[in-house]
């Protein structure tokens, strides 16, 4: 956005024409006009509310699309952006209906010119004055912006594991857009896998060390640090994150490093449709045969590794799918029965 300082008169303009959106509480058109409730919500600190249902959202990454699709509100998106990689299958059905505003990170024009009524989104820097615009700038003329309770566990809750916060960011997306029995049955789903592999950790013999690449950038790994979800998933399988040390979510170390920790096994994130160099799973496994120190580990030359997609390492509605990956990988090497 070239032009931030104009930002709150143009999105004042487009808001203005936004038209009316179907009230809280109304479940099916002729709804009794009495039983609006106003809506209000907690998200990264500020108070949201509400006293019609959102119709003309935007995301502004893939993670926080297939939320909304996941619980039904492809009708009520009026764009997207941002995709990493291919649609989850259970969702491209429902996106293909829905506005790609850009296919990378949007700019403030592109959120203008889709005329919005709500802004979601699960990484606080996706909000700033180079791009959409800050939060302080987009509540100024009206505009409500949603961040992933996952992203400021902070503000929201410190003691909350990340799926915790994944699961408040459902039930908070269902009282803003009055789906709330939707959320909740997600929650049940997510949570069952969850229970799933609180099972297999209990059969799991010691505590295998685990190392989780998500990427590399200009040769060098990066890794699953103390801070994000792959250590959750970790801890639920009863497997050691090696990088526990690193209070970081995402840390770049070094290929000596990676050896140095020695893991009984490594889980390699396939980011293949991003197409960057080093992105795909292939890739990451080459470089790690080529590597003199790490292509002697145990893990790479018994080929215990797992091969999840990169996006559902980070914290989203597909996660618990790698949870199940991860599940039957530890079972397959003979970690858990």
């Amino acid at each position: 956005m070239r032009q931030p300082a104009r930002l709150g008169a143009a999105l004042a303009m487009v808001i203005a024409a936004v038209g009316c959106s179907t009230p809280i509480g109304e479940d099916s058109a002729g709804a009794d006009q009495a039983t609006v409730q106003k809506a209000t919500v907690t998200s990264c600190g500020r108070t949201l509310s509400f006293d019609e249902v959102p119709s003309r959202a935007v995301t502004l990454d893939q993670s926080s699309t297939e939320t909304l699709l996941a619980l039904g509100l492809g009708g009520q998106l009026a764009g997207t952006s941002n995709l990493k990689t291919k649609v989850g299958k259970e969702f491209q059905d429902a996106y293909a209906k829905v506005p790609v505003l850009s296919s990378k990170v949007i700019t403030g024009e592109q959120l203008r010119a889709a005329a919005p009524d709500l802004v979601v989104s699960s990484f606080t820097d996706l909000y700033t004055r180079d791009r959409v615009g800050t939060r302080d700038e987009l509540s100024k003329v009206g505009l409500p912006s949603y961040v992933s309770a996952v992203d400021c566990p902070q503000q929201n809750a410190p003691d909350k594991t990340p799926f915790e916060l994944l699961f408040d960011d459902y039930r908070n997306l269902g009282t803003i857009f009055d789906v709330g029995a939707r959320a909740n049955k997600l929650v049940r789903e997510q949570q069952a896998v969850i229970e799933q592999a609180a099972e297999t950790r209990e059969n799991v013999e010691g505590e295998p060390s685990v190392v989780w690449l998500y990427s590399v950038y200009n040769g060098l790994p990066y890794v699953a640090g103390r801070d994000g979800m792959a250590s959750e998933m970790s801890r639920l399988v009863g497997a050691k994150n090696a990088f526990d040390d690193v209070a970081e979510s995402w840390p770049e170390v070094s290929w000596e490093e990676v050896a140095n920790r020695d893991p009984d096994f490594i889980v390699i994130g396939d980011l293949s449709e991003r197409g960057a160099p080093g992105d795909s799973a292939k890739e990451k496994l080459t470089m790690m045969r080529d590597d003199p120190l790490v292509s002697k580990l145990t893990a790479v030359t018994e080929n215990r590794i797992i091969v999840v997609p990169g996006i559902e390492m980070d914290p989203s509605v597909r996660t618990v799918n790698t949870l199940r990956l991860l599940t039957k990988g530890m079972k397959d090497l003979k970690y858990a029965r």
